[in-house]
């Protein structure tokens, strides 16, 4: 569990002796992520651009492992990590900061990290990525180690050069490649699947069969095809969790919650994100339908802000909160993320929300009704919030003490 929470596990009321030591396990790519913010605009050719802020930190699947440990929840990544000075700070900032369980990743000798350059400016970011595919890692070689180990896990799947512009929710790097892992994932209560147009992840229907519920993100359909049965992992997901453009080309659609309707018909849940507008989901099983509008936040970064979405959505589901309280704190969970610097370390914990709790019901005019959506929150926090500092992105990495 993650060291930011004070005493808080949303999951003690159902923990049983014989339920599985992991709650979530996920894998995929590990970027240094270093992010700029402060700037008037975007970068012009031929000129030099100075920032205000800038930020380093753990990106691409650890923004969502990170969000999820800081919810209280035992979280598991299967990840490569390049044998340089960046893969070790990325290495030493989950497992040591977050209290990420890293025994399933490995080391890749010889093999760089991948990187992100983020910009972010008018409240989007546009990125700049460079890295390699890791090797396949040798099938009898351990995990867990930062010694050179290099054991099961997955490759990054980057591709050289890469440009995006803000497109990509989970990851940091777009037009990423099949990872390689092994079939047989820790037995978890739930997994979180990045699935892809013409991929099978072997893990997904083992974890699936083994009782974990997969919550299914997906990325931009580089094919144009848009076609779900081309997505073959979807068969194994408990949930799909797409934006509203994805949801709409995915079903043919020109409304987002036509889409969600949609989309309930081939999953048991379907949550479609709508940016400033909030989320909307819907349960197939019982055709309850949910909406919670957004909050308005200042954003200085929104890098990671729909990892943090889903992990708060996940926590939510897993601890049997009504549809609707888990889209509002899937929300609330994003809407403080984008307010610190970083995909990852910008994740909020149990005293964040806290605090904000505190904070809003004091605020003079506030809408009854908008405070009453997150009463729910009453039941789960502490009386009054106390400091408990989070590892933040800082300039730099490697500060000698």
């Amino acid at each position: 569990m993650s060291t930011d929470t004070p005493g808080i596990d949303p999951l003690e009321a159902l923990r049983a002796p014989r339920d599985p030591a992991c709650d979530v396990f996920l894998t995929g790519p590990v970027f240094l992520d270093i992010i700029f913010t402060g700037l008037d605009s975007a970068p012009v050719r031929g000129t030099e651009s100075w920032a205000r802020g800038m930020g380093s930190s753990p990106g691409g699947v650890a923004n969502m492992a990170t969000a999820l440990a800081r919810l209280g929840l035992h979280t598991s990544l299967a990840a490569a990590f390049g044998d340089d000075h960046y893969g070790e700070y990325c290495w030493d900032a989950l497992e040591q900061g977050e209290g990420i369980d890293l025994s399933m990743s490995h080391t890749v000798p010889g093999w760089h990290s991948p990187v992100t350059v983020s910009m972010a400016y008018e409240g989007e970011r546009t990125m700049v990525s460079h890295g390699h595919e890791a090797p396949a890692p040798a099938p009898d070689a351990g995990t867990g180690s930062r010694a050179g180990a290099t054991g099961p896990g997955t490759s990054n799947g980057t591709t050289e050069n890469a440009i995006s512009t803000g497109t990509t929710e989970t990851g940091t790097s777009t037009g990423a490649a099949a990872p390689v892992f092994p079939r047989c994932p820790p037995r978890a209560r739930a997994a979180i699947a990045s699935l892809a147009p013409g991929r099978s992840e072997p893990w997904v229907a083992t974890a699936a069969r083994d009782g974990a519920l997969v919550f299914g993100d997906v990325g931009w359909d580089e094919t144009g095809r848009w076609d779900l049965d081309a997505l073959p992992d979807l068969a194994h997901c408990e949930a799909f969790l797409p934006n509203a453009e994805e949801a709409m080309r995915y079903t043919r659609t020109d409304c987002p919650r036509a889409a969600a309707h949609a989309l309930a018909e081939r999953v048991p849940l379907a949550v479609v994100t709508l940016g400033a507008e909030g989320a909307y989901a819907v349960d197939g099983r019982t055709g309850t339908a949910a909406a919670v509008p957004a909050i308005e936040v200042e954003a200085l970064d929104p890098t990671g802000a729909g990892d943090v979405f889903v992990a708060g959505f996940v926590t939510g589901t897993l601890a049997d909160w009504p549809l609707a309280d888990r889209l509002a704190f899937a929300g609330l969970t994003a809407a403080l993320s984008v307010q610190e610097f970083g995909g990852s370390l910008s994740a909020p914990g149990w005293a964040e929300i806290a605090a904000w709790w505190q904070l809003i019901r004091t605020c003079d005019r506030q809408d009854p009704a908008a405070l009453e959506r997150y009463a729910f929150l009453d039941d789960l926090l502490p009386t009054t919030a106390r400091a408990w500092p989070l590892r933040r992105a800082v300039p730099t990495i490697g500060f000698r003490q």
